[in-house]
């Protein structure tokens, strides 16, 4: 049983007298329970005309559940998440790559009518927040199999979209040309993708893995969007020139903008930037619908977005040195809009939804609950019956196929009788129950529809997260011997010292930082949820700190890979050397090899046969062997090397084993002996207790 759809439901729940009240209004309330909105919103974008729904929730952990609940009753290609940046005002640090480029993409989407989705699900936090001079366009680059492509034109985009070259793709926003491979790691995808030059020609588009660089998939097409919101355009870098004179207090950070650079953090002078504030709903047309999800809380959560910004806004600007004539503080431009702003530059209807009706002339969505699991089970179970017996559609989801099977046995055992729904989920109309593979968080019973959702959750009282998973930079090192005065290697700016961890409460959150101090006195407040973008540093005792946003960095890095890639060259150089040269093959194993074998007094391991049919095939082969036997201590490593050895001395040749220290060498020398006991060969050990004539006697045979 695989996952299964369930957009057929929407449909049931489309003919809701409530719902067709509210069509052709362009303003109203419409009382909808939070357990059934995300089914009653996907009905919703099925009656109405309007494209798209755009749906604004309080919170952003309200827009992730309802854009993964809707996933499912509409198809994950009809619902996208508009994200508001991570960051707080101000930071000097940059969003996440894949939230600016999911911001990107939705602006991009609402440009042209055939690109419209069905529904956009956002924060207030993103809605009140400006938009970013790369939003005017946003325009992706678009590829195919067999396009014509400039690999100079295309690294040229990419730079001024905000990617960063480098040597080798590991993370999002980055990119690497080799010959006449490009490989990109686009801000909106899961994994990063390969485009195979012959000559300007695409010859093959695929992904490919992060862990070991191979080509996994191959591509239809790929669609590249900026990875930053802000980039330095000309309007940009002529609104830097003019900072530089009338804010000299921030005059690092305005040159770097005016000479076009890229940096960390450069994202936090947007509202600087900016002439003429933009926001989401400014983009929108009168063929757009909106929802205002609880607008009470909605308002109450921009006022104090608004208020906290104010106070940083007045802390920061003592101390950035950011003052008026008369000395006092001065009012920083905002990165977020009031909520009244929200909707006096848009002409798209809009309705309000909240939980429950004011008054009974009130359109309303009547829903019910699930009967609770915990105390008594039994009272679930009688409800379950009841509907099934009433003619309901009961469709109970699971989250794995596991799950599932164990839910029809069980339940099966309670006297609900339920089946496994149909692969593309269209017997989930019928009446009757049913179990579906489908990640839903809430269940509901609408009893005007006839139709109830029971969810793994509801049966269980485990509740899932829906946070989108942001992938690491590869191997981070531990951190657990990090102490203050301990070194670091940031990512963007490198070595810093590490000074402490700190507790902020900032816009109302709570978070931790690290404080990293680099060249010059300057220092970063580090939020411990991009810990990713830092490793302990290994390269000595005492390192020389880099000074932040400096060059001195980004030299370093070019030298070691010029180095790199000197390193390769020669690896190269010496395996073709390998490869053209003949080795000595090894006559095939002999009775004295098998008695050997039939010796050892243990049963081989998997991993040891495996070992020793390998090093065997290549010792028989003519070219030279080059091969490394991994495997932890205990686990054979010194048998196959026994065997080795033996059949190398029996064609009348010498075997040396090197071993770490003296004690090991006397070790082995025993264990050695010991298993070549009974056949002509000789054994010996050489260490600091043989004087050097030993030795040589030794080395002589």
């Amino acid at each position: 049983m695989t996952s299964i759809p369930l957009t057929a439901l929407p449909g049931v729940v489309a003919g809701e007298a409530s719902l067709t009240a509210m069509l052709g209004r362009r303003s109203g309330v419409l009382a909808v329970p939070e357990a059934v909105r995300a089914v009653v919103v996907a009905a919703l974008s099925l009656r109405s005309q309007a494209r798209p729904l755009v749906v604004a929730v309080p919170t952003t952990s309200m827009a992730e559940t309802l854009t993964a609940d809707l996933g499912v009753y509409l198809g994950e290609d009809e619902v996208m998440s508009f994200p508001a940046w991570e960051t707080l005002p101000f930071e000097r640090v940059s969003p996440a790559v894949d939230t600016m480029g999911r911001r990107l993409e939705v602006i991009w989407r609402l440009q042209k009518p055939e690109r419209y989705p069905s529904v956009v699900v956002a924060p207030v936090r993103a809605l009140v927040q400006i938009l970013g001079p790369a939003g005017h366009s946003a325009e992706p680059y678009e590829i195919g199999p067999h396009d014509s492509v400039d690999p100079e034109s295309l690294a040229h985009w990419l730079v001024e979209s905000g990617y960063r070259r480098e040597f080798q793709v590991e993370h999002r926003g980055e990119f690497a040309i080799r010959g006449g491979i490009v490989d990109v790691f686009p801000s909106t995808a899961e994994v990063p993708v390969r485009i195979d030059l012959w000559g300007d020609e695409v010859e093959r588009l695929t992904e490919f893995s992060v862990a070991d660089q191979r080509s996994t998939v191959d591509l239809p097409g790929v669609r590249i969007f900026p990875a930053r919101e802000v980039v330095p355009t000309p309007d940009v870098r002529r609104r830097a020139e003019q900072l530089v004179v009338d804010e000299p207090w921030g005059r690092e950070q305005w040159q770097r903008l005016a000479d076009g650079e890229i940096f960390d953090g450069m994202e936090s002078w947007l509202p600087w930037l900016v002439d003429s504030p933009e926001i989401l709903f400014d983009r929108l047309t009168p063929e757009a619908q909106i929802l205002l999800v609880e607008p009470r809380r909605m308002r109450d959560r921009a006022a104090d977005l608004r208020a906290e910004e104010a106070d940083l806004a007045l802390t920061l600007a003592g101390t950035w040195g950011a003052l008026e004539s008369d000395g006092s503080e001065r009012d920083f431009p905002r990165l977020h809009v009031d909520f009244e702003r929200l909707q006096t530059h848009t002409t798209a209807p809009s309705w309000v939804v909240t939980g429950t009706a004011d008054s009974p002339e009130q359109p309303a969505v009547e829903a019910r609950g699930w009967e609770p699991v915990a105390g008594d089970p039994s009272r679930l179970m009688n409800q379950l019956r009841g509907l099934i017996t009433d003619g309901y559609r009961v469709v109970v989801t699971a989250e794995g196929e596991g799950t599932a099977q164990r839910l029809v046995e069980t339940l099966g055992g309670e006297g609900v009788a339920l089946t496994p729904a149909a692969a593309d989920g269209s017997d989930l109309v019928e009446p009757g129950g049913r179990v579906a593979v489908a990640r839903v968080e809430h269940g509901f019973v609408l009893p005007n529809s006839r139709l109830a959702v029971l969810t793994e959750s509801d049966l269980t009282g485990r509740r899932r997260t829906h946070r989108r998973p942001r992938a690491r930079r590869g191997q981070q090192g531990s951190f657990e011997d990090l102490k203050p005065g301990g070194y670091v290697v940031h990512h963007h700016h490198g070595v810093a010292r590490y000074a402490e961890m700190v507790t902020r409460s900032i816009m109302g959150q709570e978070r931790d930082y690290l404080i990293l101090e680099f060249k010059g006195g300057d220092r970063i407040y580090l939020p411990s949820d991009q810990i990713d973008l830092i490793r302990p540093y290994t390269g000595g005792e005492s390192p020389t700190l880099n000074k932040m946003g400096g060059a001195e960095f980004q030299k370093t890095r070019s030298k070691v890979r010029r180095e790199v890639d000197r390193i390769a060259q020669e690896l190269v150089v010496l395996y073709q050397t390998r490869v053209n040269s003949e080795g000595h093959a090894f006559a095939p194993d002999t009775p004295w090899q098998r008695e050997l074998t039939d010796s050892f007094p243990f049963q081989e391991t998997p991993d040891q046969l495996e070992a020793v049919e390998a090093i065997t095939s290549d010792m028989e082969s003519t070219a030279p062997m080059d091969r490394l036997v991994c495997g932890d201590v205990g686990f054979g490593k010194t048998e196959v090397a026994i065997r080795a050895v033996f059949k190398c001395i029996q064609e009348g040749k010498q075997a040396a084993v090197l071993v770490p220290t003296t004690l090991l060498a006397q070790q082995h020398h025993q264990t050695f002996a010991d298993r070549f006991a009974p056949f002509p060969v000789r054994v010996e050990s050489i260490s600091r207790f043989l004087t050097p004539a030993q030795q040589k006697e030794v080395v002589a045979g």
